[in-house]
């Protein structure tokens, strides 16, 4: 049943996680840690917009089973109307936060939902673990459940064919077997929200796995004895929404997991030592399509919200009259047009896959999850030609409030705005491409879904041109 922020904050504050920053572990409350308070915060105003009537056919749906209302991220698509009622709901969230919260619950919920609703790929492995599957995501429906999670490896020894020895364990691996579950022992990156979430969801890395004690998928609570967040410095670094208006409220923690000899219960298990199921679990699902839908429905909203602020900014210093500054907001609303339409295309060429969900192609997805990583740099530094020395011409809210606010009144006023609406129109640009925290987001949004070349290559290998040779061989013989 679709949860409150209230009880999304509630539940996150009882579980008292073992989460470590700045060299001391967080103790009290959570919620409000100045590294963690706002994230949370707007956290549980997407929960809260699940609650409101006005737009709840949108933000959830029925459950088959219960009655209950199931927030809409959970929803297995049948059709391209579900599909587009998905769409719409991660663009709600995604327009509440600019599009700053990658990890957002949506994210993940999508993912469980896309493995469950292909459970039966596991069944080689163990059909119990089918079972606990889906018996798991429906209690995340119903229990609205968040999560974090972690698909990558330490970055120790990159070369292709790199092993830990059992002497030297860094990566997360299967250490022991037993009757009840398994034990996990090692570490993992990157869990961006780790230690505010309920759960961790656990998935077997990216690229062709060759050791069966690497094998593996779960889920457990956050507060697993034995599980240990290592967190980076905040960005948070005040609470000002005018000095930081975005990562005063969007700064979303990455973490390192740290598996101390960890103990997974045996229903808690979805796939263990089964290779095979490992390397068919992306390929041989409809896990990429449904994810990449999720993403690209999110990243459009954060390339409209960027084209935005750019717009404003031209507005304000009045220089939409130069060429090369209409040159420059054309290229961000060509991106963006780009990247409505791949979604929308991948919605009207859907399709039902062979475990019985609405499918988008992917095909126009793969393009889009290609094209973002080159475009959003390029957006924002489209920003800070735009703003120029603007964007560090910034007093902060005390400078206003100080006995020296005529000479900002009168030296920092714009052409279509007076100096404290300029200053705060230009410190949300500069929190958008120069600060920590926007810096973070181009690198996040640069790798967001792996390797470039990576994603390059798949597309690659995967596009199907045989129809297109054979037309051009063709017309070779005439």
């Amino acid at each position: 049943m679709a949860i409150s922020g209230k009880e999304y904050i509630d539940r996150i504050n009882q579980l008292q996680s073992d989460i470590w920053i700045d060299g001391e572990k967080v103790k009290g409350k959570i919620s409000e840690h100045p590294a963690f308070r706002g994230v949370m915060e707007s956290q549980a105003k997407l929960y809260d917009l699940q609650c409101d009537p006005s737009i709840q056919d949108i933000m959830t749906f029925t459950s088959s089973k219960t009655g209950n209302q199931i927030g809409t991220s959970y929803l297995e698509p049948k059709t391209k109307e579900d599909l587009e009622k998905r769409r719409l709901m991660i663009q709600t969230w995604a327009k509440s936060t600019l599009g700053m919260m990658g990890r957002s619950p949506d994210y993940m919920n999508t993912s469980l939902m896309a493995i469950s609703a292909a459970a039966d790929l596991f069944s080689s492995n163990n059909p119990e673990f089918v079972k606990n599957l889906r018996r798991f995501y429906e209690e995340a429906c119903e229990k609205d459940y968040s999560f974090t999670h972690t698909f990558i490896n330490p970055q120790t020894n990159r070369s292709l064919f790199h092993t830990d020895d059992d002497d030297n364990i860094i990566a997360a691996k299967v250490i022991d077997k037993k009757e009840d579950g398994i034990v996990i022992h090692g570490a993992r990156l990157l869990a961006t929200q780790g230690g505010i979430t309920d759960e961790l969801i656990v998935f077997p890395s990216g690229g062709h796995l060759f050791n069966e004690d690497y094998a593996f998928a779960f889920s457990i609570p956050s507060n697993t004895k034995g599980l240990t967040f290592h967190c980076r410095e905040s960005f948070a670094y005040r609470d000002s929404t005018f000095d930081h208006p975005l990562s005063s409220r969007f700064e979303e923690m990455d973490t390192i997991i740290v598996f101390n000899h960890v103990h997974v219960p045996r229903e808690r298990i979805f796939m263990n030592g089964c290779i095979d199921c490992a390397n068919k679990m992306y390929a041989e699902t409809s896990f990429f399509p449904l994810v990449l839908h999720q993403v690209i429905s999110r990243q459009v909203v954060k390339t409209e919200s960027l084209l935005g602020v750019a717009q404003a900014l031209v507005d304000t210093i009045d220089i939409g009259g130069y060429q090369h500054v209409q040159a420059k907001i054309s290229e961000i609303i060509i991106g963006l047009e780009t990247m409505k339409a791949l979604l929308l295309t991948s919605e009207c060429q859907a399709k039902i896959d062979k475990w019985g969900t609405m499918a988008p192609a992917i095909n126009p997805l793969y393009s889009a999850i290609n094209l973002f990583p080159r475009l959003y740099p390029r957006f924002t530094e489209i920003l800070q030609l735009l703003g120029a020395s603007g964007l560090v011409s910034i007093p902060t809210e005390k400078d206003f409030a100080s006995e020296r606010r005529a000479n900002l009144d009168q030296y920092l006023q714009a052409a279509n705005a007076n100096a404290f609406d300029r200053v705060k129109l230009f410190r949300l640009a500069w929190d958008f491409c120069i600060s920590a925290f926007g810096s973070r987001q181009t690198l996040y949004e640069r790798f967001f879904f792996g390797d470039p070349i990576r994603l390059a290559s798949n597309l690659y290998r995967t596009y199907d041109r045989t129809e297109l040779t054979t037309r051009i061989n063709e017309f070779l013989k005439n």
